[in-house]
């Protein structure tokens, strides 16, 4: 009788710890689908700030690209007046630089929003090229004043 009894005590601690690792593993369950849901959101919010960021700087490019036309077409009335020597030169320069400001512009306009280290690589680029031909453009002015 004294073994049944030990037998018994023994299943029911087993039996127990068996039901309290089920309440626990399935608190364990909860609480990773709370951890997995807080990152999706994370994950959502840091999408959507990157897409931002892509729309805002190419809204700030398109602007700037649009002022480097602006500079050029100025450019281009004001060599009317130039000797025919000189308009020649004038001329080749500001093709070359409307060439370049329309590759950038074709370079924004391609790109594809592929993921964050690749835009921050992109961005990077692109505003050195940027920064390049507004030090061109600039140039260009000082030399024709």
């Amino acid at each position: 009788m004294k073994s049944f009894k030990y037998f018994l005590f023994a299943f029911v601690l087993f039996a127990g710890n068996g039901l309290m690792s089920c309440n626990s593993s399935a608190e364990k369950v909860e609480k990773a689908e709370d951890e997995v849901k807080v990152a999706n959101e994370n994950l959502d919010q840091a999408n959507a700030e990157y897409l931002a960021d892509v729309e805002k700087f190419k809204a700030e490019t398109n602007q700037k690209i649009a002022d480097n036309a602006k500079s050029i077409a100025d450019f281009n009335a004001r060599i009317v007046s130039d000797k025919k020597l000189a308009k020649a030169e004038y001329k080749e320069k500001i093709a070359a630089l409307e060439l370049k400001n329309t590759d950038m512009q074709k370079k924004m306009a391609d790109y594809k929003a592929d993921g964050k280290d690749d835009w921050a690589k992109f961005k990077e680029e692109f505003n050195h090229d940027m920064d390049e031909l507004g030090k061109a453009l600039k140039d260009f002015t000082i030399k024709n004043d």
